[in-house]
């Protein structure tokens, strides 16, 4: 054979390599068709298929995301709002993923919009706005239903926008704006309230410590007027008690309680009163002064004594009464 010859086989054999060689990734695997027809799927490594007459198709079943476009929908209490979301899915039938729908990422588009539709149209608005989760699960469970035949799990679905008009979004700012000024207001009445409660708490427990307080001082005062008087009283009898003692163990004479009588008569006539009574009469106290006299007659020092009482006794009260 010539040179053109051998190169022909070569190219030949080289067409016929590349067309029934095919190596698959981790993450794929394929359908293999004979004459149009369905033979086999085969995994990811290398895989030999004739050429000319087998063909394969690739499915990748790594998860997908489809971005479903924003679309106005109807709530139950006939308010329109957009709302879009993200489908993730994933293959896991590669026979059907081929075979049983043709267009994948449209087919599931039209799906989640109309079940969309059909799932906010029986909530109201508000419930719409807060209910997110729920629409999520509801909205999976039906794609996932409808996507079975398809050979596909839809793994989650996510809400990205709720948009309501632009004059409903005022009026829930203006609503929710008066629903929490009249939290504060309630909450700052309330704290009044508390404040004043606690005020008048404080006031009554300052007045019934003041006045015990006071009720405490007074008893203690009580107590200390009533232990002086006690003691000064005892003081006075114990004195008394002393001095009546003294006394009798001392044996006084007439003479002693005489010349007491006279110094005490001296200190009566000394106060400012205009009139003194005397307790007896003047003839009785001189007979008296009289016989201490004679006494004492014998003691010169003590006779100057009796006659210096005598002149004081003379020159102040010399009758009963004077004026």
């Amino acid at each position: 054979m010539d040179i053109i010859t051998i190169g022909i086989i070569l190219l030949v054999l080289l067409v016929l390599a590349i067309k029934g060689v095919k190596i698959l990734r981790p993450y794929e695997k394929g359908v293999v068709e004979r004459l149009g027809k369905y033979q086999r799927t085969v995994g990811s490594g290398l895989v030999v298929i004739i050429p000319f007459i087998e063909t394969i198709r690739k499915v990748d079943l790594r998860e997908d995301v489809v971005d479903v476009p924003p679309q106005e929908v109807i709530t139950k209490d006939n308010t329109v709002v957009i709302v879009d979301c993200v489908i993730f899915y994933e293959v896991v039938d590669p026979f059907n993923a081929v075979y049983n729908v043709v267009n994948f990422y449209q087919a599931i588009t039209k799906l989640a919009q109309t079940n969309l539709r059909n799932i906010i149209g029986d909530l109201e608005l508000d419930q719409t706005l807060t209910s997110r989760e729920m629409i999520n699960t509801q909205l999976r469970e039906v794609l996932d239903e409808a996507t079975d035949k398809w050979g596909t799990k839809v793994v989650r679905v996510e809400i990205q926008r709720i948009e309501p008009p632009k004059d409903i979004v005022e009026a829930m700012s203006k609503q929710m704006k008066a629903e929490r000024m009249k939290r504060a207001a309630v909450l700052e009445a309330e704290g009044y309230k508390q404040s004043e409660i606690k005020k008048a708490e404080g006031d009554k427990q300052a007045a019934i410590l003041e006045a015990e307080g006071k009720a405490e001082a007074i008893k203690k005062v009580a107590d200390a007027d009533k232990y002086q008087e006690i003691a000064i009283a005892q003081g006075e009898a114990q004195a008394i008690l002393s001095v009546y003692g003294a006394i009798h163990e001392g044996e006084p004479t007439n003479d002693l309680i005489a010349i007491k009588y006279l110094e005490s008569l001296q200190k009566i006539a000394d106060g400012q009163a205009t009139k003194i009574f005397l307790p007896v009469e003047a003839t009785g106290i001189l007979s008296s002064i009289g016989g201490i006299s004679e006494i004492l007659k014998d003691d010169e020092k003590a006779k100057q004594v009796f006659d210096n009482k005598i002149k004081e006794v003379k020159a102040n009260k010399t009758t009963p009464s004077i004026k």
